[in-house]
């Protein structure tokens, strides 16, 4: 059993973890997703398979407009194409909230 308790843990960290927060989360309908990976993938390849996980909802508008983080470092002022989100990181979308 320990072989196959460490092959699931291997397993885990093989994918991205994606959060939803506030719009997002409503337009997604989850508060998350986990994407499958076999290697690092850019940021703007994290978003396209978010939005392919949730055809016909608004979540590719919402997350245009979010502000992300890639564990916890703010990564919204780079350019989504040189953000790279390595297996087992998370990624976070925060939209704008209201107040403040």
């Amino acid at each position: 059993m320990g072989v196959e308790k460490a092959g699931s843990q291997a397993d885990e960290t093989r994918v991205i973890a994606v959060h939803y927060w506030a719009a997002a989360k409503s337009a997604a309908g989850v508060a998350g997703d986990d994407l499958p990976v076999e290697g690092p993938l850019r940021l703007t390849e994290v978003v396209r398979r978010a939005v392919a996980l949730h055809p016909g909802s608004r979540l590719a508008d919402v997350l245009e407009v979010c502000s992300v983080l890639v564990g916890e470092r703010p990564v919204s002022a780079e350019d989504p194409d040189d953000v790279m989100v390595p297996p087992g990181a998370t990624v976070e979308f925060l939209p704008p909230f209201a107040g403040g």
